[in-house]
């Protein structure tokens, strides 16, 4: 094989020293270059009296670090009528539950906890509350024990039942634990709502298909009702717990007693009576406190209001007692609430919430823009004096002043007729506290 000539290696050689050494060259040229700019925009910013700008990787750190920082601002309202706002979930509010007892409320929100909040803080200026921490999942449905000592929610992602226990610590606090096994999985649709029966005997869950589900409290499925709706829209226990009730694209409510023998023990499901009278799907619907009253929201833009005391068994259907306008109702899905003592209906679309006296059908509050998001629950608490509300980060609380309108109205009327001193007694108390409560509020009327 032939070499190379030496003259024509050296000649190689020399020139690529020669193209490294003009590669070297114009990197200082570029970096003494920078280095000028750099040094002269600081000369200028501190002739000018300006700090020198900081790197721009140190610019970035910092809008990163202000961007995690940042959390959505908290939407604003205020009213005469707002008793308070709680405010510690860092996540929407998904539903709320007032305790048989009166004296907690359960909120769950999608920052994956259940908070324990005490009523007798809401009138206060600080409101206390306890988390309970949902693992690997949030909850969207939250709903009490009757005794108090445990709560259930609707897993968002696992779709199913998770049973936490409550256990009262020395310094009166409480420890929540999951039990080690959720419910099995049946609903093959979106959950509309859960349920427990104030008896304790069992469970209910409704899905947005047309099954509605009773279950023992161990997690055993006892009935499954086709509630033949086409699809669901809420089912709800009533709170005598005898009766299970459902709503959905078809214009009537149906409701089913849940029976149980003398020792406990489960017999069947069987159909109790209907509310019908809506000519389009029914959104929602309530029980008052005793179960002898229903009101029910409609897409034919009315609410209604229904005598529930019959004996269905000799075939008496409900009586139709009121019927009211509520045109929102026609364009957007709607949620309610009654009063436990069913003077009081409280109607929410979108983010706005309109109360009505169920006696005359007028409306008497409305409440606008209440939350940033739509209302996702509306309750009133055991006593008929607050009507709670959450569709945001926050459960803002108000006070019913057409129930206590109704009250003076209703005492008056009893005083009328009142037969007894001890009796007029009784009753003169309870309309002048009703008075004060509505001079303090500025909400009586002349």
């Amino acid at each position: 094989m032939e070499l190379p000539q030496m003259p024509e290696l050296m000649g190689l050689s020399l020139l690529l020293g020669l193209l490294a050494l003009v590669a070297t060259a114009a990197v200082a040229r570029g970096w003494l270059r920078a280095e000028e700019e750099t040094s002269g925009r600081s000369a200028g910013q501190k002739a000018n009296g300006c700090p020198p700008d900081k790197s721009l990787k140190s610019k970035k750190q910092k809008l990163q670090q202000r961007i995690r920082k940042e959390k959505p601002q908290q939407h604003n309202f205020t009213h005469r009528l707002l008793a308070a706002a709680l405010k510690s979930h860092s996540g929407n509010i998904t539903c709320m539950d007032f305790s048989s007892n009166g004296k907690y409320l359960a909120t769950c929100a999608d920052d994956r906890t259940v908070r324990i909040w005490s009523t007798k803080d809401f009138l206060q200026r600080e409101h206390r509350s306890m988390r309970a921490n949902v693992e690997l999942d949030h909850a969207i449905l939250v709903r009490f024990s009757p005794d108090c000592r445990a709560f259930i929610v609707w897993l968002a992602n696992g779709d199913t039942l998770r049973v936490f226990k409550m256990m009262k610590r020395d310094d009166g606090g409480y420890t929540f634990t999951a039990t080690p096994e959720d419910f099995p999985k049946k609903h093959k649709a979106p959950i509309v709502n859960i349920g427990i029966a104030d008896t304790g005997k069992f469970i209910m869950t409704a899905s947005s298909d047309t099954t509605v589900l009773i279950w023992n409290l161990k997690g055993r499925v006892l009935s499954t009702i086709n509630t033949n709706h086409m699809s669901n829209t809420y089912a709800a226990i009533s709170p005598c717990s005898r009766f299970v009730a459902s709503c959905g694209f078809t214009p009537d409510v149906k409701v089913w007693e849940v029976c149980f023998g003398k020792k406990g023990d489960f017999q069947e499901v069987v159909r109790a009576f209907e509310l019908k009278g809506h000519s389009a799907a029914v959104h929602f619907f309530a029980f008052s406190n005793d179960s002898r009253r229903m009101a029910s929201v409609s897409k034919d833009g009315t609410w209604k209001l229904w005598d529930t005391d019959v004996e269905y068994k000799k075939q008496q259907d409900p009586y139709l007692l009121r019927t009211g306008r509520f045109e929102e109702a026609s364009t957007v899905p709607c949620r309610l609430a009654l009063s436990p003592d069913a003077q009081v209906l409280a109607l929410a679309s979108g983010s706005s919430i309109h109360l009505y006296n169920t006696r005359r059908g007028e409306k008497e509050e409305s409440f606008e823009q209440v939350h940033g998001e739509c209302i996702s629950d509306l309750s009133f608490d055991i006593t008929g004096r607050l009507l709670a509300s959450c569709g945001d980060r926050a459960v803002r609380l108000f006070h019913n002043t057409p129930g206590y309108r109704a009250v003076v109205e209703e005492m008056q009327a009893l005083l009328k007729r009142a037969s007894n001193e001890s009796t007029r007694q009784r009753l003169q108390q309870q309309l002048t506290q009703a008075q004060e409560a509505l001079k303090n509020l500025g909400a009586l009327k002349k």
